[in-house]
């Protein structure tokens, strides 16, 4: 039995060939339903197809043409929705930045991406990105403009309406013959990975691409007209951005743009509003599941929950499910690389299910389980999980010697992720490669340890690293958040992981913590939990 599994697409209606289009048509498909609300504002899918074309023009008049990048450093709001949708429907390349990213760290992706324009804010979280940019001293290559979103545009800036009306003079026939210039293969983004291992890279994906990846993945997931989405993952993700705005506009689905997770201004919006549909990550919902005023709210219309991140406990599932009255929860799993999916698990299987299976490929795609060496591994075997179809990335920018690494002749992408593909060909995602750590000889993986532990009723969440041991080579050490202030110790934990792991696997050492560190993405942050390892390992 082979255990390259395929999943063939299905016969459907045809979703927009580029995102350039992908306005239009649903203004066509949706015309007078609600597409977004912002606050006080609320637009049609008609009206947001117009503030997309006014933007469009915009840019033109800016001078961006076909290829030039556009830099977006500001958090999630409708302007930015429209600054992107219309420079990127006009052949412009979005490069979006990390809201948390220093001055530095921006500047060298802008500089590095050769962006054009720059779209931002001034006093998000009482950053001043304007000001932070122009004091830095750091070279910003070709930059020549900078437009700011919302709030006062200050000196050697453009403010969003002033940014608008220059595009005035533009004929709308000329942005119309712009975007239907637009094709599929040409590149639509350049989104850098999180770079909390080295130097970030810059992953170059397409209009086609980006269409037909969430055309497939919103069909899985069951996102549907008619629903009603908090957008709380942060946009320049692309699980913001693409599993965010593009599907909502792909499936008629109204949007609601949140620039910071806050859980207490959130939980009004979600009965007020009657929210269907919330994607976070697992600490959203167990934040939600304690929040004491929840049973204020109304959260009936709450029917699909999508979970990132991995180390999901089956008890999660079913308390959303039970407690929460959603009836569809779904995992899924993907990188940068695939265009942000690589697999689904359907949102209507058991809990353990969707907590231990990222789900079948996307259809059309294919996943196998590989050794170092590419022998491919049989179904309940460890192994790198490797991915080839249409949602492979076209490369790292400006570095084939990279993309050389991660994709081989035969189009196969290195994830750099460990998994087990089953007879159906539903994949589960063990650990790391690279946070695979060696104890006397025996592969340990942190993810198998950390989902144990997590089964512990004093433990809120954890994470596993390894460190430096003298006699062993390394040795696990586990940070935990408790459930409470009664924190267990550690004989309690030792104990209750020996039970349950080889005695190799179980941590020499739990570390209590307030929080594990994560990126704003929500992915732990292992290299800082690393470091602090082999720190207390010298003490």
């Amino acid at each position: 039995m082979t255990s390259v599994f395929n999943n063939p697409s299905g016969a459907h209606a045809p979703a927009p060939a580029t995102i350039a289009q992908l306005a239009d048509f649903a203004a066509d498909a949706y015309g007078a339903h609600e597409s977004l609300v912002d606050g006080e504002v609320r637009w049609s899918f008609t009206r947001l197809r117009d503030e997309i074309a006014a933007s469009a023009r915009a840019a033109i008049a800016q001078g961006l043409g076909p290829g030039d990048r556009i830099a977006v450093w500001a958090p999630n709001s409708r302007q930015w929705i429209v600054a992107v949708l219309g420079a990127v429907s006009v052949g412009a390349v979005l490069v979006p930045l990390n809201t948390r990213y220093k001055a530095a760290e921006a500047a060298d992706l802008i500089r590095r991406s050769g962006a054009r324009l720059l779209f931002t804010e001034r006093g998000f979280l009482g950053n001043d990105y304007v000001t932070m940019l122009r004091d830095s001293g750091e070279d910003l290559g070709p930059l020549g403009g900078t437009v700011v979103l919302r709030g006062e545009p200050g000196e050697g800036a453009l403010g969003w309406a002033e940014y608008l009306a220059a595009g005035e003079r533009v004929a709308e026939s000329e942005r119309a013959a712009r975007a239907a210039a637009v094709r599929p293969d040409d590149l639509a983004d350049i989104l850098f990975t999180s770079g909390t291992t080295g130097r970030s890279k810059g992953v170059m994906t397409t209009h086609g691409q980006t269409m037909r990846v969430f055309d497939e993945w919103a069909r899985a997931v069951t996102l549907r007209s008619g629903d009603r989405y908090v957008l709380v993952n942060p946009f320049f993700h692309v699980f913001g951005y693409k599993a965010g705005v593009v599907a909502c506009l792909l499936k008629g689905v109204t949007m609601f743009p949140e620039e910071v997770f806050d859980l207490d201004r959130i939980l009004p919006l979600l009965g007020s509003e009657r929210i269907s549909v919330l994607l976070a990550t697992p600490t959203v919902f167990e934040s939600l599941l304690d929040h004491p005023r929840r049973a204020e709210h109304d959260l009936t219309a709450l029917r699909l929950a999508g979970l990132g991140g991995t180390g999901v406990h089956p008890a999660l599932i079913e308390a959303i499910r039970e407690r929460l009255g959603i009836p569809r929860v779904f995992s899924a799993y993907g990188l940068t690389e695939s265009t942000g999916v690589v697999s689904v698990c359907p949102p209507d299987v058991d809990a353990r299910t969707v907590a231990t299976s990222v789900g079948p490929a996307l259809p059309g795609t294919e996943v196998r389980v590989a050794d170092a060496d590419g022998s491919v591994r049989g179904p309940g075997e460890a192994g790198e999980v490797q991915v080839r179809g249409y949602n492979v990335m076209r490369g790292y920018v400006d570095d084939p010697e990279a993309t050389s690494a991660a994709v081989d002749e035969d189009g196969w992408l290195r994830t750099g992720d460990i998994g087990v593909l089953d007879e159906r060909g539903y994949l589960s995602i063990t650990d790391r490669l690279k946070d695979m750590y060696i104890v006397g000889g025996f592969n340990a993986y942190p993810a198998e340890v950390e989902n144990v532990l997590r089964g512990h009723a004093q433990i809120a969440d954890a994470a596993v690293v390894g460190a430096p041991d003298e006699r062993l080579g390394e040795v696990g050490v586990a940070f935990y958040v408790s459930e409470s202030e009664a924190e267990p110790d550690a004989a309690e934990l030792t104990a209750w992981a020996r039970e349950r792991l080889a005695n190799f696997k179980v941590p020499r050492r739990f570390v209590a913590v307030p929080d594990l560190p994560r990126n704003a993405g929500g992915k732990i942050l292992k290299g800082e939990l690393r470091r602090a390892a082999r720190e207390k390992s010298t003490d």
